[in-house]
């Protein structure tokens, strides 16, 4: 992300294209702001939110941004679970790890008990519910998300103790239609379904991380305009196609990325 001959011969502070890109420069998809702010309100009164996307259409970054967004709330806990694939033994230490709480998977209702007593506490001390976000949660099992939710609400399901917030590809609503996972399906709040991106959005995605890493003019115009056809409205795309061009340009020492470059690079063919 730091390569020196980026900053020495195009002024970048870090790599545009890369995926490691700071949190405060991210862009952000339509919806996302309203998404985020549903999400915000959610913290005050607890409950399930989902973010959907096809491969490629931004839902990574777009979580970046929600965590970011979230841990700027002041007295507000926002856990990250890494591993949604888990068993459910492994799911209940991961849950003790991101809050702080001595499990023992052995005794899962003791967990059980530990957890919610731990969101209780922090609920009458904050106000705020805590947040808990999954991401690739289509890879969850079954019985963890129905015990996601079993955990997550009390007084017969009428007050909520967690924010979960689900991010996965178009197989995580699939899911929530089957029978043993309607009654989770039936409780999401608030919902952002990606879209690929149109043309002008593409372009406006290009030119703000070039202006955000310091160098605005290092794609030119024409370039910009075979990037985006190419890219048939996939950010991850896009971005993968200006990495190349990246790599290339340092390696050949060229003042900056052309169109010329690209019938280099990736042929006629290519191009076609």
């Amino acid at each position: 992300m730091n390569d020196p001959r980026l900053r020495a011969r195009y002024g970048l502070k870090y790599n545009p294209f890369d995926p490691e890109i700071p949190t405060e420069d991210l862009w952000t998809a339509p919806g996302f702001d309203l998404f985020a702010g549903r999400v915000e309100a959610l913290t005050r009164s607890g409950g399930f939110g989902m973010l959907t996307g096809a491969v490629g259409t931004g839902k990574s970054k777009a979580f970046q941004a929600l965590a970011g967004r979230l841990a700027a709330i002041s007295d507000l806990v926002v856990g990250v679970m890494e591993r949604p694939q888990s068993s459910p033994s492994d799911f209940y230490r991961e849950l003790g790890r991101v809050f702080a709480v001595d499990l023992t998977p052995a005794n899962r209702y003791g967990g059980f008990r530990a957890l919610r007593d731990r969101w209780e506490s922090h609920l009458q001390t904050h106000l705020r519910h805590p947040v808990l976000l999954v991401d690739e949660a289509q890879e969850m099992p079954t019985a963890c998300l129905s015990e996601l939710r079993l955990l997550g609400s009390t007084r017969f399901d009428s007050r909520y103790l967690l924010t979960v917030v689900l991010a996965g590809d178009p197989r995580l609503p699939e899911r929530f239609r089957t029978r043993e996972l309607q009654p989770l399906g039936s409780r999401i709040r608030t919902r952002l379904v990606l879209q690929p991106l149109e043309k002008a959005q593409l372009r406006e995605l290009l030119e703000h991380l070039l202006d955000r890493a310091g160098n605005p003019g290092l794609v030119t115009e024409p370039l910009k305009d075979v990037l985006i056809k190419h890219s048939a409205g996939n950010p991850r795309v896009l971005c993968n196609l200006c990495a190349d061009l990246l790599s290339a340009a340092v390696e050949q020492d060229l003042p900056r990325l052309d169109d010329e470059l690209f019938l280099k690079l990736f042929g006629r063919a290519g191009a076609a």
